[in-house]
């Protein structure tokens, strides 16, 4: 699987956006706490991110660690100077009547995932005790297979996913953003069903509102599927070809609190494709023929992340650290406004390692 490079340069790593579906999965969303210090803080830690990946993973080379990292529109403008992604903005919220796609706060995603959840969790805790009291937690999602890849609503959840270098074709920028190839975007929500009144709908009816069926996953005829189901609503087409993207979407819920959900996660090179689905969803195509699971399913949170290649990860430098201000009475005293020292490039070179198990320096190419 390649992704396009200038002549005469090794191509950017990208991370792992295009993983194959694990059992277990954390979804961790975080916001940064003001102050240099902890801007700083954050950039050191893009580079270690490897490094605890490989740690942690090592207990088991079967178990698919694996840890994607995202960057929220107003953080990026806080680490990194021009020039930015090109089409990095906050998760654009839709309204259409009793329907709403929320926008939330959020700084920084993780998404971790292996086949164990333990090996998530692991990952979970090194890299919120490595950020330390630099980030606040704003939400965390454990996400868990369900059966043969089910949703708890009872329907097979990413069946139309890409594969292979469809995948990462769908998913990984190339030129038409170069100073960001091998990044992608993210675009994730919570959503809470209603489990009772979906589950007194007949079979037929939830097919009808999915456009596939319960228990075999074929998507019904174009001449029997409704103009507004679920699977009609999120094809899009350029040019009379479809858009792809990469749901890694899991189930998550609390029996105890009455809690079941599923946690949408979509990577895709553009932004767009993912935000055009949710407003065929949300408003309908054409306005008013909505996306009926809606409902049934009511989204509680909303982020839009840049997902940069892991070669730039791996050259983040951090700041340096902030010096003490002077003592009373000094110039520049107490009370003089404390500026924060300016942001730098990234460096950008290329990596010399070799190898996909990346031994070696901590600070290799991410195998996230």
């Amino acid at each position: 699987m390649t992704v396009s490079a200038p002549v005469g340069a090794s191509p950017p790593v990208p991370q792992k956006v295009a993983a194959p579906l694990t059992r277990a999965a954390i979804f961790l969303v975080v916001t940064v706490n003001p102050g240099a210090a902890n801007a700083a803080t954050v950039k050191s830690f893009c580079a270690d991110l490897g490094g605890l990946l490989r740690a942690v993973g090592f207990r088991d080379l079967e178990g698919k660690l694996s840890c994607v990292m995202g960057f929220g529109s107003d953080l990026w403008d806080r680490l990194f100077p021009p020039p930015r992604p090109a089409e990095l903005h906050p998760f654009r919220e839709i309204r259409a009547g009793a329907r709403h796609a929320v926008a939330t706060q959020g700084d920084l995603l993780f998404h971790i995932r292996a086949m164990r959840m333990d090996l998530c969790f692991e990952l979970a805790t090194q890299v919120m005790a490595r950020l330390g009291p630099a980030v606040a937690p704003v939400y965390e999602v454990q996400g868990f297979q369900y059966f043969d890849d089910r949703d708890l609503l009872g329907f097979v959840d990413g069946t139309e996913n890409p594969v292979d270098q469809a995948a990462i074709d769908a998913t990984v920028i190339g030129a038409e953003d170069a100073a960001f190839a091998g990044g992608s975007y993210v675009i994730v929500q919570k959503y809470l069903h209603d489990m009772a009144a979906w589950n007194a709908l007949s079979t037929e009816a939830q097919e009808r509102i999915i456009g596939r069926t319960k228990l075999a996953d074929i998507e019904l005829d174009e001449s029997t599927k409704p103009t507004n189901a679920h699977s009609a609503l999120t094809v899009i087409e350029e040019g009379g070809k479809e858009i792809k993207i990469v749901r890694a979407n899991m189930p998550f819920g609390h029996v105890g609190q009455g809690e079941f959900g599923t946690y949408f996660i979509g990577y895709a090179r553009s932004p767009r494709t993912i935000e055009q689905m949710l407003t065929n969803m949300f408003v309908g195509r054409p306005p008013g023929n909505y996306d009926r699971l809606l409902d049934f399913s009511r989204a509680v949170t909303g982020n839009l992340f840049f997902v940069p290649s892991s070669t730039f990860l791996q050259d983040v430098t951090a700041d340096p650290p902030a010096i003490d201000p002077p003592a009373n009475g000094a110039p520049g005293g107490p009370d003089a406004p404390i500026e924060a020292p300016p942001a730098k490039t990234p460096q950008l070179t290329p990596s010399t390692r070799q190898g996909s198990l990346g031994i070696g320096s901590l600070k290799g190419d991410l195998q996230a």
